[in-house]
């Protein structure tokens, strides 16, 4: 899929346009609903870009708020486009439903700041990697569901290969360096491709060393992603073990955004991380 085409986005950005015209005209979602034909929860799904509205769904509604002809018609192009499949639907059951949600909006970004205590990010992991953290699952999987799992990992990271390539800035914890995953090769294989990666433009990798002490109030990861167009509000992802989080209110953003600040401010520089890496990568040869 080509940059800044994400029918994640588009789906989310309808709901946005749909929710205010709503209620600009002065309709509560029951009265949507009776005049579309479907349930409450129906037009509720929709405004919040859970579930994909119908072309025809999105006709009725704009009838019913007397929306113009050419912003009619922009907005059921956008309904046409939010139905498409994105590319990693190819994968099939590979990506949980409240992921896809996340590689979709990962695919509209054009920056995403990333902390992580305990793992090397996807964008960043080698194929080996991925694979060995996928196969330590408790919850099990079939060898097919994995490699389809890792194609899925490795095509997100064409994001950072783009022409107008996402911009990445990661607070790593040491762990993820020293907690060993698939042995000490697939280790070091994935300590030189931080290392590499680190000296592009578009990354900025800093790690966060057990001497700085435990960050306080900050208790997993999470990824604050933004995105290139007003339309799309900014948000953080917080992933647990069954679901994920998406936090768009300002003051959620505000505060990530604080604690991000904060572990940057407590880690090394880049060229402190890469030295450090480095450090760790010789360890594991010897």
């Amino acid at each position: 899929m080509s940059a800044r085409t994400s029918p994640t986005a588009r789906r989310r950005r309808l709901a946005a346009e749909l929710r205010r015209l709503r209620k600009g005209a002065g309709y509560t979602r029951e009265q949507v609903a009776r005049h579309v034909g479907c349930a409450p929860v129906t037009i509720s799904r929709i405004e919040s870009a859970q579930s994909g509205a119908r072309p025809g769904e999105v006709a009725l509604m704009l009838d019913l708020y007397g929306v113009p002809a050419d912003q009619r018609e922009a907005l059921l192009s956008m309904a046409r486009d939010a139905r498409k499949r994105g590319w990693w639907h190819q994968y099939g059951r590979a990506v949980p439903d409240w992921f896809q949600v996340y590689v979709g909006l990962e695919a509209e970004a054009w920056a995403i700041s990333s902390y992580e205590p305990e793992v090397v990010p996807g964008l960043l992991q080698t194929e080996d990697y991925a694979r060995a953290l996928m196969r330590a699952d408790p919850a099990g999987a079939t060898e097919g569901e994995i490699e389809r799992r890792v194609a899925v990992r490795l095509g997100r990271q064409a994001l950072l290969d783009r022409e107008d390539a996402l911009r990445l800035r990661v607070v790593l914890g040491e762990a993820a360096l020293r907690r060993p995953a698939g042995g000490p090769a697939t280790m070091r294989e994935q300590l030189r491709r931080l290392i590499d990666l680190s000296y592009r433009e578009n990354v900025s990798l800093s790690v966060l060393p057990f001497a700085a002490g435990a960050p306080s109030a900050v208790h997993g990861g999470f990824h604050i992603l933004l995105f290139p167009d007003a339309a799309d509000p900014d948000i953080v992802y917080v992933e647990y073990r069954t679901g994920s989080l998406y936090l768009e209110k300002q003051s959620d953003l505000d505060t990530y955004t604080l604690m991000f600040d904060h572990l940057g401010s407590r880690a090394l520089t880049p060229d402190e991380s890469r030295s450090f890496i480095t450090d760790v990568l010789k360890e594991l040869s010897e």
